[in-house]
């Protein structure tokens, strides 16, 4: 069922891996020219533009974009006991590992009278993004908002997109969410609208203002996507997020049904989902592939998981060593990399690109997705070679704060000259010598 490329015998430089592996064709350029007027009239209209969209779209117009309190109070107790028990596991383990993230302020003392402090400063408000397309994702609820709440930020605003069924409300599932969390401000919007809402802020149909953020978090379609470009700077953003992707190091201690049924797991996402499986093993290869057959008749999204696992974004990549699947997967850069694999802790100690790794065959993605305590809001399209997911850093901003005395100052004066001088700037080192001007010392 997957593409295949056999990369046993070969030794490919970086640059060839980057060109060979496979990738979803996700153009944002090519969705900016759409995203653009959404934007612009969101800025320019505010709320009657959001819901003139909202209505295209979403072909629902709610009464107001900010959910009334009492709606998330009556999701909250309507919500299925099970899913919330669920859910309330989800936040414990999340905010179990987010309380360890938070850096602490560090003052070095450079020289006797000059110090340097770096402060962590949370962000002043947050907009925190839940899709509600193919799926709906409550858990997206808790990623985003248990680091933001643990970096210290002061105001936070959840986005959803609005439901018909639910009468122009985000699921009910999202609201509990929130509600559970102890948000109370969730805005009934979605896609490119809801971006630019956040950025520009905007008046409510009954008044009420709705505020701009500082920062917006939180995974989205290739349209929210084009939108958090147009207004980075505006507003600072997470990331580009692409499709999901899955990657899978393996040999032949492996078991052919976790591999078949994870790869399964992350295209049931999207038809765009990368499921890409390395491995030294041919047999295993085709015992994934036999068991694929299987598995994806019988799953529910089974035409949205065909055409992801039937894509060029996804395959099955055959590697002489294991050593050699690992430049593989460092070069892919997945979002999620499962390493099932003989010493498995031991070649995860060793992977350096990738935005959660899963060790052993007890540790699914979906483990990760839901009530591992890690972060499932992860860079994808190669991006985890040089960033990181969600986490309490993405909340905080690092301030330096100098603090010399006079003696302090006078010492180190003559080098801040010559280096003034180097520049030719010579008012930064006037700067620094009009302070003693007429000292006798």
């Amino acid at each position: 069922m997957l593409n295949r490329t056999d990369l046993r015998g070969q030794v490919p430089s970086a640059a060839e891996l980057r060109a060979a592996l496979p990738r979803a064709e996700y153009d944002v350029d090519a969705a900016l020219h759409h995203v653009r007027p959404v934007v612009e009239a969101v800025r320019d209209r505010g709320v009657e533009a959001v819901l003139e969209f909202t209505e295209r779209f979403d072909k629902v117009r709610p009464e107001t974009v900010r959910v009334p309190a009492g709606e998330l109070a009556k999701a909250l107790s309507e919500l299925d006991p099970q899913v919330r028990a669920a859910l309330e596991e989800s936040i414990k383990r999340a905010r179990k590992v987010h309380s360890d993230q938070r850096r602490q302020d560090v003052t070095t003392q450079v020289v006797p009278g000059g110090t340097v402090t770096e402060r962590w400063v949370p962000v002043d408000r947050v907009g925190l993004y839940a899709p509600g397309g193919l799926a709906v994702y409550p858990s997206t609820v808790v990623m985003n908002v248990v680091p933001a709440q643990l970096a210290g930020v002061r105001s936070l605003v959840v986005c959803s997109p609005p439901q018909a069924a639910f009468g122009g409300r985000p699921h009910p599932t999202i609201l509990a969410a929130a509600a559970l969390l102890g948000v109370d401000e969730v805005w009934a919007v979605g896609g490119a609208q809801a971006v630019a809402l956040v950025a520009y802020g905007g008046v409510d149909t009954d008044g009420a203002e709705l505020a701009p953020v500082d920062i917006v978090t939180g995974p989205g379609n290739i349209y929210l996507t084009a939108a958090k470009r147009l207004v980075r700077g505006v507003i600072g953003i997470d990331s580009e997020a692409g499709p999901t992707e899955i990657a899978i190091l393996a040999d032949e201690t492996a078991d052919p049904v976790h591999v078949a049924a994870d790869l399964i797991s992350q295209a049931e996402h999207d038809p765009l989902a990368a499921s890409v499986l390395v491995t030294t093993s041919a047999e295993l290869a085709d015992a994934v592939d036999r068991e694929l057959v299987t598995r994806v008749a019988a799953t529910k999204h089974s035409e949205r998981v065909g055409e992801a696992l039937g894509g060029k974004q996804s395959g099955i990549i055959l590697v002489s060593t294991v050593d050699d699947g690992l430049r593989v997967v460092d070069a892919y850069a997945a979002e999620h990399l499962e390493i099932q694999t003989a010493n498995a802790r031991e070649v995860a100690a060793r992977v350096r690109n990738a935005g959660a790794v899963f060790v052993g065959a007890y540790a699914p993605v979906s483990l990760g997705d839901y009530c591992a305590g890690s972060n499932h809001v992860l860079p994808t399209g190669g991006f985890a070679r040089h960033s990181s997911g969600l986490s309490v850093q993405s909340f905080l901003k690092g301030i330096h704060v100098v603090d010399y005395s006079e003696d302090a100052l006078r010492e180190i004066a003559p080098r801040v000259v010559a280096l003034a001088d180097a520049e030719d700037l010579p008012a930064h080192g006037e700067a620094v010598t009009a302070r003693f001007e007429g000292d006798g010392r």
